[in-house]
């Protein structure tokens, strides 16, 4: 029956699903016209709330680029060519290629969400090109469904910002510790259940043989060995330089050295991009081998590049205009102290469609879930993870956070999103029975 249920999506969002970019246009003009009917705001002031944001996540949209293509460097380089090739010799066949994809991206999600999305896109190239009778668009959606713990893990960061000194809500709530939220045990509950389980969902809908979509050959072809130069010069003794590259990879590894020392195991997004850089530099052993990894992965970064700006005008209209206010407080107004929770999770999930951002939505959400809450008198604790959960859960159906392992793996968000539906029935459906028992 899953596997029914999982080809009706396919075939449903291969017809009807547009592209990533043009989905986001799309979603601009829902949140402009919702934004026009019910916030009393004028057409050009929404014009102007809409530019402004657009370019307003630029810094994030290049932290993005970075994680795509240090990682996709990184994962360019022998020995970690070699350990996912012994990684992907586990699996026998399909469906236990995308259970082992999703397994993994769960726990490094778990970790760390940039390092999870990698390793999605990665590990799920290396399975097409080992095991037989692989779909690959069913892998890699594996491994993007992986993501869907993301904040009920330790790099979560609306847990991270409650237990920020100067928080939102800091007055109402004081500092809220992770052994509250991430480590709580309803959180590693629910997040570990989802991880154990979920692979178990993609073997039920695994794909017949009849159905296994081929891939072409290109998507997963390795760029070329370059030519040894003819004649050697000084410039190119440099270029191939292993002290060179060695004492320059020394010093990346003294500063993460000294940052772990002194900060403790805190895995920023930026931090999370100097080891995947730092790393590369020392793999690939010589200056120009990076050079060249590098210009082979940056020709994933397109989607990112293009689409990151749109939501960022998004998130102006829905965050200027008080649109995201105003659907938070409309679920509010028929919340119980039992259902509160429960509610603001769903809330999260709609929100999320147009501001896909974990701190965007707290901005968002915070300021009025958890007085809303207080008044209730419902944990502020639960209330910041239902927040959490409702922005995770519809990342399933929503190609923002797709868009770096789509990069990497050369494919595009039809491929996926079809079996992802499947991820955010299942998950919504635990999430929702979590936050009731819990």
């Amino acid at each position: 029956m899953l596997n029914r249920m999982a080809n009706f999506f396919v075939v449903l969002v291969q017809r009807y699903l547009p592209d990533a970019y043009l989905f986001a246009i799309l979603l601009t003009f829902a949140a402009f016209v919702m934004a026009l009917a019910l916030t009393g705001k004028g057409f050009m002031a929404l014009v102007t709330m809409w530019g402004n944001g657009l370019y307003g996540i630029l810094a994030f949209a290049m932290q993005m680029i970075l994680i795509l293509v240090t990682g996709h460097a990184l994962a360019s380089s022998k020995p970690i060519k070699a350990f996912l090739s012994t990684l992907a010799s586990i699996p026998k066949n399909g469906s236990q290629a995308a259970m082992l994809n999703c397994f993994v991206v769960g726990v490094a999600s778990f970790l760390n969400w940039g390092f999870g999305l990698v390793v999605g896109a990665l590990l799920a190239r290396e399975l097409a090109r080992r095991v037989e009778g692989t779909d690959y668009s069913f892998v890699v959606a594996a491994g993007y469904s992986g993501f869907v713990i993301w904040h009920g893990g330790i790099s979560g960061s609306i847990p991270l910002a409650v237990a920020t000194k100067g928080h939102l809500v800091e007055k109402l709530t004081g500092i809220i510790p992770v052994t509250s939220t991430i480590f709580s045990v309803p959180n590693l509950i629910i997040t570990w259940f989802i991880i154990f389980t979920l692979p178990i969902l993609f073997k039920m809908m695994a794909p017949k043989p009849e159905d296994i979509r081929t891939v072409d050959p290109e998507l997963l072809a390795e760029a070329p060995e370059p030519a040894a130069p003819a004649k050697q010069t000084f410039a190119t003794i440099l270029e191939n330089s292993v002290v060179i590259n060695m004492l320059f990879g020394l010093m990346g590894l003294l500063y993460l050295g000294n940052y772990f020392a002194t900060k403790g195991f805190n895995l920023s997004l930026n931090i999370v991009i100097c080891i995947f850089f730092v790393a590369g530099v020392i793999l690939h052993m010589t200056p120009i081998n990076y050079v060249r990894a590098m210009n082979e992965a940056i020709k994933g970064a397109g989607g990112i590049a293009l689409q990151f700006p749109l939501y960022g005008g998004i998130q102006g209209i829905m965050v200027s205009s008080g649109l995201a206010a105003i659907i938070a407080k409309w679920f509010i107004s028929f919340s119980t102290p039992f259902t509160f929770p429960l509610f603001t999770f769903i809330a999260g999930g709609v929100i999320n469609f147009f501001v896909p951002s974990g701190g965007g939505q707290w901005i968002v959400q915070g300021p009025i879930n958890i007085p809303a809450g207080a008044a209730l008198g419902v944990d502020p604790a639960k209330v910041a993870m239902s927040i959490a959960y409702g922005d995770q859960w519809t990342n399933m159906i929503q190609p923002f956070w797709a868009l770096p392992l789509l990069g990497i793996a050369k494919l595009g968000v039809r491929d996926i999103m079809g079996y992802c539906v499947m991820t955010l029935i299942y998950t919504g459906i635990v999430i929702a029975l979590g936050l009731m028992i819990f």
